[in-house]
């Protein structure tokens, strides 16, 4: 039996769910999202709380599919209601960032300044040298977040780079002169 399948997902106040065949729509204060689920799965809706169930609780691929499709609808409950973010950070003597609209420009210590546009849903948020990437979908938050990392991941020995606030980096030791004896 899988532990998170078979756990049932509360429906906050404001949030409406519709289940139509293989697909349950969610829609909330924030916006609506929508989650197709394999044809096997079944979703009900009872007393203010939605059950996800297969035929066959001990097949593996049918209990992976169980626990997949109950965290990817509670993710779409969450980010309509609360929505979610991910913060970064940009260190490094003259890098900086611009943000107009929904488009931000990097100047990260290349040739050429770079700029990125947030996809749609995505809302961006610059403050000093923290970007803060947010919207009502955690696996296009959470991609979008990425993409920008990319751009310059953060270098153990100088901390140099974008980062998410909550990672940590080990700063290494440079090169040391060898002592001749």
């Amino acid at each position: 039996m899988s532990r998170i399948g078979k756990n049932p997902i509360i429906i906050p106040a404001g949030v409406e769910i519709k289940v139509n065949d293989n697909k349950v729509s969610v829609k909330g204060p924030k916006g609506e999202l929508h989650v197709d689920v394999k044809p096997f799965i079944s979703v009900e809706e009872k007393d203010g709380s939605i059950f996800v169930k297969v035929p066959d609780e001990n097949l593996a691929s049918q209990k992976a599919y169980w626990g997949l499709y109950r965290s990817l609808i509670a993710n779409a409950v969450i980010g309509v209601s609360k929505g979610f973010e991910k913060k970064l950070e940009l260190n490094g003597v003259g890098y900086s960032m611009n943000l107009q609209g929904n488009k931000i420009t990097f100047s990260l210590g290349f040739s050429h300044k770079i700029e990125f546009e947030a996809p749609a849903g995505i809302i961006l948020a610059v403050e000093k040298n923290l970007i803060t990437v947010s919207g009502i979908s955690k696996d296009l938050v959470g991609l979008t977040a990425a993409k920008i990392r990319k751009f310059k991941p953060i270098e153990p020995y100088k901390l140099k780079g974008i980062k998410y606030i909550d990672e940590i980096v080990v700063k290494k030791a440079g090169k040391m002169a060898k002592s001749s004896t």
